[in-house]
């Protein structure tokens, strides 16, 4: 064992820990997605006043982001508790919050029932899910990363993400269910309630699976050694002490975010509506993009592991600039090629997420590496990831240019590239103790 790896963990422990952690992400991914994708339905189920399709629409993304904009509020309270109390803990509350707020949602009355009172029930279910997410993807890439061996980082960590790419595609396979099998009238009627009400296994396994795990070995050793914060106005302080790789941290994820949201929530609705594909053929073209990712991510974190975290990061940042418009030219020439521009984007895509957990946490030593982590990470995603669809679907209204969304990928990637100048590689690097980790004396092989 090299002297940067942590002390072995049993084989056993380490699989449960990423099925733990998968199985949360795509608890989280499945009740996004699912509301993502019953947008148009969502809109005229709780906002027919409007008596407008498009602002209907708007109204339902609207509620869509008010998640987002409660998320770092989850982050500053739900990061710091894991830091001290325990990344376990944290994580089973998180992942009962959120099916729990899905479920609800799924036995909501609509508009035509109890009026005005239906969306304001709609955005207090999407709070708690805003808020509950605020602890739960760092809290599940933390877990995992500190579970992991440290060569193999990007290998185990990629299982986080494919967690994520299968309760996406599981939103978007329920959704795609009801569209093909219920008549409109139906699925307004009573069918969109379904995908919502299947949150609830969900949960409960992922609750199941988080509450009988121990903690992380990183975070029991930070406790036994007494190097865990001890009051709030110390980690506020620690946390702060640590402002730039939280710079670095929002960077890229706006570039991760703007790219995940528009390519895998936004796609459904930009396909049937600027480029009037039918809606079961848009699902399926989104459903064949993520599966194509989905066979390759893990093998892009073990890439991630053989040659570093920032190689990958930046062939992704420098396709979307030059693809961008190229893959969006080919979506509006007809399905088929609307499959070959959204997998040539997904692989680029792919390039992030299989590489993303176990480069954010390991941004920051691990007495703060929950919270800063939490923190940055949702900022950055209030602005830039849950709005995606609502910006892209504004400003194509405003615009009529149905390329926007190619240029905002690629302003997007143009913020990464900078983010990317200033971020460590960290590669192979330990996370135990509270020094920052770095690779700088862990070469990697050629």
């Amino acid at each position: 064992m090299a002297a940067t790896d942590q002390a072995p963990v049993h084989p056993g422990d380490l699989r449960r820990a990423i099925a733990a952690s998968a199985i949360g992400n795509a608890t989280e991914w499945y009740d996004f997605g699912v509301y993502a994708y019953l947008a148009s339905t969502m809109g005229a189920v709780f906002f027919p006043a409007t008596h407008d399709p498009v602002l209907a629409l708007l109204a339902a993304y609207g509620v869509f982001a008010v998640a987002f904009v409660i998320r770092p509020l989850g982050g500053i309270v739900l990061g710091p508790l894991g830091d001290r109390l325990g990344r376990r803990r944290v994580l089973s509350l998180t992942v009962l919050m959120m099916a729990g707020a899905t479920v609800l949602i799924g036995v909501l009355p609509g508009y035509a029932t109890i009026g005005a009172a239906a969306p304001l029930l709609l955005i207090l279910c999407r709070l708690v899910q805003g808020f509950s997410t605020g602890g739960e993807y760092g809290g599940a890439a933390t877990f995992m990363a500190e579970y992991a061996p440290d060569r193999r980082r990007g290998f185990f960590g990629s299982f986080l993400e494919f967690g994520t790419l299968c309760g996406t595609m599981a939103g978007v396979g329920a959704v795609t269910i009801c569209t093909v099998t219920m008549s409109d009238a139906t699925l307004l009627a009573w069918g969109w309630r379904i995908p919502y009400l299947l949150a609830a296994p969900l949960g409960l396994v992922g609750f199941y699976l988080r509450n009988r795990l121990q903690d992380t070995p990183v975070f029991r050793e930070l406790r036994d050694t007494g190097a865990t914060e001890r009051t709030t106005g110390a980690q506020v302080r620690e946390i702060a002490r640590h402002w730039r790789p939280m710079l670095v941290c929002m960077g890229l994820v706006t570039m991760l975010n703007i790219t995940d949201y528009t390519l895998l929530t936004y796609m459904p609705e930009y396909l049937t509506g600027p480029l009037r594909l039918t809606a079961g053929t848009a699902l399926l073209v989104t459903i064949a993009a993520m599966a194509l990712m989905l066979a390759v991510i893990t093998h892009v974190g073990r890439l991630s592991d053989r040659v570093g975290r920032k190689p990958l990061w930046y062939t992704s940042a420098i396709g979307f600039l030059v693809l961008s418009l190229p893959a969006f030219l080919l979506m509006g020439q007809g399905w088929a090629t609307a499959v070959a521009g959204l997998a040539v984007l997904g692989l680029l895509l792919v390039l992030q997420l299989g590489t993303i957990s176990a480069t954010f946490p390991a941004l920051f030593p691990a007495h703060v590496r929950y919270a800063g982590f939490a923190v940055s990470y949702n900022l950055a995603t209030s602005l830039f990831g849950g709005t995606a669809p609502l910006v892209n679907t504004a400003m194509i209204d405003a615009t009529h240019d149905p390329y926007f969304p190619a240029y905002y990928l690629m302003g997007a990637c143009a913020v990464g590239l900078v983010a990317l100048l200033f971020a460590p590689e960290t590669a192979r690097a330990s996370l135990r103790g509270t020094a920052t980790p770095r690779t700088d004396a862990v070469p990697l092989p050629g």
